[in-house]
């Protein structure tokens, strides 16, 4: 038997006992999250999410690149379109996670400076190894797209693999000018 058909298995079992028809594209809690691909962070698991509730994009790292503020860019646009112009400012939660497979790709440094579409000599910046400070810069970063700042309310958590529990990160505002 080959993973295709143990997961072709699983979703006859879904269509049948799980499946909700009519959900809505647009998530119940109006909130947008972007999280890690590894598998122990899965947010449906580790926050107890249930289908419908919550889009979730998830990269590398859970982390703000250039790639990720298009896509989040184009939700916020989708939700414009479908409730109108006076769309509600929805949440947009980055969830980073402890022991994540990003901080052994820092060497070579290009490999990482690519993805983030930075100079490698930037790479600091980026917090890889602190995943604290990571929530906070990304967070900083999606809040200073104007598109992403007036759809979305920006906050950030950190998973702990090593417990299962998460810790809200607290964003400073940046200051005004």
């Amino acid at each position: 038997m080959t993973v295709v058909d143990t997961l072709t298995r699983r979703n006859e079992r879904f269509a049948r006992t799980g499946f909700t028809p009519g959900l809505w594209m647009l998530p119940a809690l109006r909130s947008v999250l972007l999280g890690c691909v590894d598998p122990r962070v899965d947010p449906a698991h580790v926050l107890g999410v249930d289908t419908g509730e919550l889009a979730v994009i998830r990269n590398v790292g859970g982390r703000v690149t250039p790639d990720a503020i298009a896509e989040i860019a184009l939700l916020a646009r989708l939700t414009r379109t479908l409730l109108a112009e006076h769309a509600p400012v929805a949440d947009l939660i980055v969830m980073q996670h402890t022991d994540c497979g990003i901080t052994r790709l820092q060497d070579p440094p290009e490999q990482l400076a690519g993805y983030f579409h930075i100079d490698p000599a930037a790479l600091p910046d980026k917090h890889v190894a602190d995943p604290r400070a990571a929530v906070d810069a990304d967070v900083a970063a999606l809040r200073a797209v104007p598109e992403i700042a007036a759809a979305f309310r920006v906050s950030g958590i950190v998973y702990a693999v090593e417990t299962g529990r998460v810790d809200v990160v607290t964003v400073q505002p940046a200051p005004t000018p």
